[in-house]
């Protein structure tokens, strides 16, 4: 057994515990933990090959993971011009203003990350923009990135001249009140309509932008990834970078099981089970029970302030209750996206009769969960079910006052139940946490940030939102280390700091546990190593 890297003069920090432990130094071989021991034992391990790095005190943790994260199709939506930082309409008008003088002739501008809150109450529609716009075919995206804009000479050119019927039941070409379309289309189907008439990016275009998506998540601290999708050329794209040495994290990918997927579907869901390379692998099934608050497609107990958020987004629930449990005998672990109360209590009362006619297996997990009551707590930890949360979303998208267009749909009490992730904490589940980029910034140091402090990251001297709910330091580290590896069942492989574990870590300039929250996404990551080399090296090393 060959030594590959070995970090000298560094306190290693241990999640589970929150104190350093009391060696200085490690050895990495084969992809793992090979030794633990003070500078002078560890260094004794090198020969030529060994790539040795003296940390000078800096703080390694575990390899960060993100919970929660579309790459390939975050490479795709966040190219063109960001929206992100348009606070009303006129910033966004000016911003397309812009991007319009440099556009070519005939040519599409794309747009992402638009915030609903820039309407401030008023009806969300392309019409603020269509003096802008006028002759641009445009496609803007929503920050949820399951809704979008398009501009009018982009509903002409697809033929979108009214209201669709769709088999997604949440899925909606929204039109005024004389059959017009508003621009504003909801769910995938409908985005389809458009999107699919737009010219699009060659193969290889997309694989770079999505290499260098990938660079950019190592640098900032980032060892590995939950993907939420396998999409399109997904899988084949990480199977290439995977053989060529660029792949610089390890991806555990969920496909997704869509409405209407029959038993030969669900069989090929579980036979792709397994499948991948060195650093990823296939393991797990994505489903969406529900949209998202804030464009009306979640699925709520009682309606939104609107009259809508009224229905599942199967068409027939109790289908999906059937597939979690043929899943669950097949032992396939589950992600079901499931934002309003109705989707997350189908999605337990599914667990919980899967359990009752499979008996004990995989690990399932809900995504999101922006609002429960108190009813629906406990039985994550009762059930087993892992809860997958992004507060990020909380800090960005919503406020203190409930002024924004979340809060205002829900009302009280549901906006006062915004992402309970201390809640569920106390209430004995594991809570991983992510980014779900591209809807919300990846880096791991701002998630970890935003789980502690709940401020919106643009004006962290707001207030927070449900600051009750905040998690301390060491909770938002083992949200991204022992607890997502404990919901990829490699609790006793990863997560961790020890002998055998695998050599995925992060280095960082300060103790996380000890900075603080609203300082926290600003401390330099010095170094990204994963399967025992570096994937990302700041100059000061």
């Amino acid at each position: 057994m060959r030594t590959s890297l070995i970090l000298l003069s560094a306190r290693l920090l241990d999640p589970v515990t929150g104190a350093f432990l009391p060696q200085t130094a490690l050895a990495a071989a084969d992809g793992r933990i090979a030794a633990l021991g003070d500078d002078r034992e560890i260094r004794a391990l090198a020969d030529a090959s060994t790539t040795v790095i003296d940390l000078g005190g800096a703080v390694v943790t575990p390899g960060l993971v993100d919970g929660h994260i579309h790459p390939v199709t975050g490479a795709e939506l966040t190219h063109g011009l960001d929206l992100s930082g348009c606070g009303d309409l006129d910033e966004v008008r000016a911003a397309l203003a812009d991007a319009v003088r440099d556009l070519p002739a005939g040519a599409w501008l794309h747009g992402w990350g638009l915030d609903p809150n820039v309407f401030a109450g008023r009806p969300v529609g392309v019409a603020p923009f269509d003096a802008v716009l006028e002759g641009v075919p445009a496609l803007l995206l929503l920050f949820d990135a399951h809704s979008m804009l398009a501009s009018r000479r982009a509903l002409e050119l697809a033929g979108v001249t009214g209201p669709r019927a769709f088999d997604q039941a949440t899925a909606e070409v929204v039109c005024d009140a004389d059959g017009r379309p508003t621009g504003l289309l909801l769910e995938d189907a409908a985005c389809d309509l458009v999107e699919r008439v737009a010219p699009q990016p060659t193969r290889e275009e997309r694989r770079e932008r999505l290499a260098a998506a990938l660079r950019a998540m190592a640098a900032s601290g980032l060892t590995g990834g939950h993907v939420m999708d396998a999409n399109g050329d997904s899988l084949a794209f990480f199977a290439e970078l995977d053989e060529a040495g660029r792949l610089p994290l390890r991806l555990r990918v969920a496909p997704w099981c869509q409405p209407g997927a029959d038993a030969e579907e669900v069989r090929a869901l579980v036979a792709r089970q397994g499948v991948g390379g060195r650093l990823w692998r296939t393991d797990g099934v994505k489903i969406f029970m529900d949209g998202t608050v804030d464009n009306g497609t979640a699925w709520l107990e009682q309606p939104d302030g609107r009259g809508e958020s009224r229905h599942a987004f199967w068409p027939d629930p109790e289908e999906y209750t059937r597939i979690v449990g043929a899943l669950h005998r097949a032992g396939v672990p589950t992600a079901t996206h499931a934002i309003g109360d109705a989707a997350v209590r189908h999605v337990l009362d599914s667990v919980e009769k899967a359990l009752a006619e499979g008996g004990p297996g995989p690990r399932h997990r809900v995504e999101h969960i922006e609002t429960v009551p108190d009813d629906t707590l406990r039985r994550f930890a009762e059930l087993g079910v892992v809860a997958s949360m992004q507060p990020t979303h909380c800090c960005d998208f919503t406020r203190a006052d409930h002024t924004d267009n979340w809060s205002r749909r829900l009302g009280e009490p549901r906006a006062s139940r915004a992402w309970r992730c201390r809640d569920l904490l106390d209430s004995g589940a594991v809570v991983v946490l992510g980014s779900d980029w591209p809807i919300a910034p990846y880096p791991p140091l701002g998630v970890m940030a935003g789980a502690r402090h709940r401020r919106p990251t643009r004006d962290l001297d707001r207030a927070p939102h449900g600051p009750e709910q905040a998690l301390t330091a060491a909770q938002a580290l083992r949200g991204m280390t022992v607890n997502a590896a404990y919901a990829a069942g490699e609790e006793h492989g990863a997560g961790r700091i020890a002998v055998g574990h695998r050599a995925d870590l992060t280095v960082l300039a300060a103790d996380p546990l000890t900075v603080p929250a609203t300082e926290l996404a600003d401390v330099p990551v010095l170094l990204t190593v994963l399967d025992g080399a570096p994937t990302h090296r700041s100059a000061s090393l």
